[in-house]
């Protein structure tokens, strides 16, 4: 069995993404609504969509209401823990939690997801996941399905567009008023993948931003805002400031009736939950992963493709990464992970009963996953409860789609160390993903060289779900 990856208690270890400052505050600091205005443009496939204009007038129109809502579990969760429990084996492997049966016969998991497990036949859980090279702080393996996507350990890491990043391009929302990729939640830029070689105008929208974004500077007013005049003059007030950090490749003819798109209100509604009755926001609740999963329904049923949902609450890393109670700020299994379980479980099958209830499961594709698994044994780095990183082998799980779900795909080893049968590579979650999303598998773009890279490589769809 392979030796786990070295300690990374405080991420502080050199590696290769250290181009990315990580001490130093981003080039587009949100001081003021103007610095949010230009977090915005330099995100322009977000909210601004020149690119989604673009495609609208190409004549690539949107004809379905496929989406994909990613719930991102930063930091690596425990598959033995969560997924894929070892009942039978001694308990520094088996961990300290029980498992409890599920809808599906011979099937178990946690006892910390008793409504996942009441449910079980509305989703797919994976246990045999190839997340080689996934790594975290940038989390790329598993956002690209592509293995050359490590910036610890390639330069070139941070180039290969995230899944929302493709789709934006490729498909667009399914509302030109609306962003096609959002992410929520978001606590680290190195928590998710960007656009990449595909270019900023592809960059997500991060979610954080909306609410300063949509309220209009101290004298500007809509009648103002709908004027091309005024509008020239807003755009033309960033230019030096967009040419000096190199984003004015974004900026062209379709920018103006980008921000038009804007204007017309239908995201700044989508990002309201207030507009949600009491009723649906109590059932959702206060915690703020709850929140962002109500936003996100929300976000899809108005028209984006893709949302990412960062499920992590400390800014060093995320709440699944579970090294140990001895190395803050982690935590161990008990302490760290076990408290996280029931949210979670309540966020995944709410909003998975919700969208089934209003007629937009079959349409949206949820995922929740993370970048690994952790290793079979605990009491790693000198803990006595916690796991490390573990590459080898991790659980996801599906649901919605239109795919035949009430299955478990895969298998780890007895121990949860390896794949023991059906490996399910990133490459194989991307086709998927692309072909419930209507993008061919045969899809290509351009690395800085010219040269082709292909969206999937050497994966297919999971004939299991069809």
């Amino acid at each position: 069995m392979p030796d786990p990856e070295s300690p990374c208690a405080g991420h502080s270890d050199p590696h290769a993404f250290m181009f990315m400052n990580p001490r130093v505050r981003d080039g587009v600091v949100v001081h003021s609504r103007r610095s949010v205005l230009k977090t915005s443009l330099a995100g322009i496939g977000g909210l601004t969509l020149p690119g989604l204009v673009e495609l609208r007038a190409a004549g690539k129109a949107v004809s379905s209401n496929k989406s994909v809502i990613l719930l991102w579990m930063t930091g690596g969760p425990s598959h033995i823990d969560t997924w894929d429990p070892k009942s039978d084996m001694p308990s520094e492997i088996r961990g300290p939690f029980k498992t409890i049966p599920t809808k599906l016969p011979g099937t178990r998991i946690c006892e910390y997801l008793p409504k996942q497990a009441a449910m079980l036949d509305k989703f797919t859980i994976i246990r045999s996941v190839d997340c080689r090279n996934s790594n975290h702080e940038p989390n790329m393996v598993m956002q690209t399905a592509n293995r050359a996507a490590a910036p610890r350990i390639n330069s070139k890491g941070h180039l290969y567009p995230a899944f929302g990043s493709v789709i934006a391009k490729e498909r667009g929302p399914n509302h030109p008023g609306m962003p096609p990729y959002v992410v929520l939640n978001l606590k680290s830029r190195a928590h998710v993948a960007w656009g990449g070689y595909l270019g900023t105008q592809y960059d997500p929208f991060n979610g954080a931003v909306a609410s300063q974004l949509f309220q209009l500077p101290k004298g500007l007013t809509m009648e103002r805002l709908e004027s091309r005049h005024t509008l020239n003059q807003q755009m033309d007030s960033l230019r030096r400031d967009l040419d000096a950090s190199g984003m004015m490749e974004a900026m062209d003819s379709f920018s103006a009736t980008a921000f038009d798109m804007v204007a017309g209100g239908r995201a700044q509604d989508a990002f309201d939950i207030a507009k949600e009755p009491q009723k649906v926001r109590d059932r959702y609740g206060d915690h703020d992963w709850a929140k962002q999963a109500l936003l996100a329904r929300r976000l899809v049923e108005r028209g984006s493709s893709f949302v990412t949902i960062d499920l992590s609450n400390h800014s060093a890393s995320g709440t699944w990464d579970n090294h140990g109670d001895n190395i803050p700020p982690y935590g161990g299994i008990w302490n760290g992970l076990r408290p996280l379980l029931p949210v979670f479980d309540h966020v995944i099958t709410t909003l998975v009963s919700d969208l089934g209830e209003r007629g937009m499961l079959d349409d949206t594709l949820v995922i929740a996953m993370g970048e690994f698994g952790r290793t079979p044994t605990l009491g790693t780095q000198g803990s006595s409860d916690g796991r490390n990183h573990w590459p080898y082998v991790m659980s996801m799980c599906l649901a919605g789609g239109g795919f035949r779900h009430g299955q478990v795909i895969g298998a780890s080893s007895r121990d949860g160390g390896e794949i023991a049968e059906r490996p399910v590579t990133p490459a194989d979650l991307a086709a998927t993903i692309y072909q419930h999303m209507g993008v061919p598998l045969n899809t290509t773009y351009n690395d800085h060289q010219g040269r082709p890279i292909y969206i999937v490589d050497g994966g297919a769809p999971l004939k299991e779900l069809v």
